[in-house]
């Protein structure tokens, strides 16, 4: 069940307030829990129930692996705990890609039955090996069956994250103060989910009509020029971002549903001056664990700055390694290893003596788009199905197959003007159109000049770390903001009906 279908947000989510609502009134901790872990389970088990058997036995397991180490605490159990937890994953998500690497080194054929992937894996097994790692460093004392259950269950979270820590959610459900139902929230909570949901069904499927036809395009080896080429990667760089995003947020707006609130997973990361402030703002709750579970333990910064850009490329490697099964996820992973160390060696090169035009205007905004145009080229091979396609498409986007235009642009001034000092070659049919340009000029708008919806509610303080905001624009509870979201509402449930695709769905 995703958040943005009819299922979801008029029968599922209605009746679990409901139910919460009426446990809170009863003051019953056991009840609200119980509404919730049951809702929890409903909601995993609709996509396909067979894999409800598997999630409570990682659930089980993991509480008593976890019990065991806070009796004992020994390294043995914390590494057996680990262990279980890669090997599962590792059999649903890379068994398949061994196998073909395996069968394309050694010119072989063996076969196996094509493994189903169970939902939202990837992020309920880190969310679990953070646990028992916190257990073992004693950051956890106690913690209940229940109370742990819904941790790694409850539904806003489940399928596409943040990825959660205990000190994020189980001491708000141990706070009956805060955990209950509140029609305060359920406003704010109501808020920031409609938001989110117009930045999935609107922005996100919008400019996916654009985006997916040239990348399929590109693997079926199909010439693109210049202009297709960008077309397609900036479009692509807008859904991601919209799609993963608004699914966080609307993740945001329904735990503070129920009095919880859930860490923020996305700051407004292409406004980033370099690509270290991108990954402090993508995806932020990733990258935190990458760094304490894995940057940190290899040895961090501590070892001197070979071993620090070595312990960069193996952090980023498996993290593009963790997004998929495939190739094209590790050169992903790779290059932004590759940006980081340049990066940071960069920094080190200003500091010494430090630089007073990094402060100017003009170094930052160009800061800003070359670590966009970065971001862009790396997406390519995120998103391409296999090396030639993403080399296909870079080849295009650098210039090698040439710039055409499209007939429909003849008539603009711009390229009237450039008409008259260049040859250009115009064409009929084009992958390249002019409405792509209003959905730049929209969504670029929202993502470099606007706040985001946790800055723009940052009066509220609606995520798990208090963001502050120098906007002037800011939400309030007022008739004028009351009808705007309601507008935006209405044309966010119409666009549900439109086919939809969430690029992090059974991930």
């Amino acid at each position: 069940m995703l958040f943005n279908s009819y299922e979801f947000i008029f029968i599922f989510l209605p009746i679990t307030w409901s139910l919460f609502y009426f446990a809170s009134r009863l003051s019953s901790k056991q009840l609200k829990t119980a509404s919730l872990c049951f809702a929890s389970l409903f909601f995993y088990a609709w996509w396909n129930p067979k894999f409800v058997l598997f999630i409570l036995s990682s659930i089980g397991f993991n509480y008593l692996i976890g019990k065991k180490i806070l009796k004992a605490k020994q390294r043995r159990l914390l590494w057996l705990g680990i262990l279980v937890n890669l090997i599962f994953l590792g059999y649903f998500k890379y068994t398949n890609f061994i196998l073909d690497n395996l069968n394309f080194v050694l010119n072989s054929s063996f076969q196996m039955q094509k493994i189903i992937l169970p939902l939202a894996i990837s992020f309920f097994t880190f969310q679990q090996i953070a646990f028992l790692v916190d257990v073992y460093q004693e950051k956890i004392v106690d913690v209940t069956f229940s109370t742990y259950f819904l941790f790694v269950t409850f539904f806003p979270q489940l399928i596409a994250g943040p990825i959660v820590h205990y000190k994020h959610l189980i001491p708000q459900f141990k706070d009956q103060t805060k955990f209950k139902a509140d029609f305060n929230n359920l406003s704010l909570g109501a808020v920031i989910f409609v938001l989110g949901l117009f930045k999935k069904v609107v922005i996100a499927d919008g400019i996916s009509e654009y985006a997916n036809p040239v990348f399929s395009a590109a693997a079926h080896g199909t010439h693109l020029d210049f202009l297709e080429a960008w077309g397609g990667a900036l479009s692509y760089t807008f859904q991601l971002y919209f799609d993963f995003s608004g699914y966080s947020d609307m993740a945001i707006g329904l735990g503070r549903m129920f009095g919880i609130k859930i860490p923020l997973n996305f700051n407004s990361p292409y406004k980033s001056p370099n690509i270290i402030q991108f990954w402090r703002r993508w995806h932020i709750t990733l990258s935190v664990f990458l760094r304490d579970y894995l940057y940190i333990p290899l040895g961090g910064s501590r070892k001197g700055k070979l071993k620090r850009y070595t312990n960069l490329m193996i952090t980023m490697i498996l993290g593009g390694l963790w997004h998929g099964a495939g190739w094209t996820f590790i050169i992903w992973g790779s290059l932004h290893g590759v940006f980081l160390v340049i990066n940071h060696t960069w920094q080190a090169l200003l500091k010494f003596p430090e630089k007073t035009w990094q402060s100017h205007w003009a170094y930052i905004k160009f800061s800003q788009l070359l670590t966009f145009i970065c971001v862009v080229f790396a997406w390519v091979y995120f998103r391409s199905s296999d090396f030639h396609s993403a080399h296909h498409m870079i080849k295009a986007m650098i210039g090698l197959n040439g710039i055409n235009i499209p007939e429909d642009l003849k008539s603009w001034k711009l390229i009237t003007l450039l008409n008259q000092y260049f040859a250009i070659n115009y064409v009929q049919e084009s992958l390249f159109h002019r409405h792509v340009l209003r959905w730049f000029a929209f969504a670029g708008a929202i993502c470099f000049f606007l706040p985001n919806p946790s800055e723009f509610l940052a009066d509220y303080h609606p995520a798990f770390e208090k963001i502050l905001s120098s906007s002037k624009i800011r939400w309030r509870f007022n008739a004028l903001f009351g009808f705007f979201i309601t507008i935006i509402f209405c044309i966010s449930v119409i666009y549900v009906t439109r086919k939809s695709e969430f690029l992090y769905f059974q991930f």
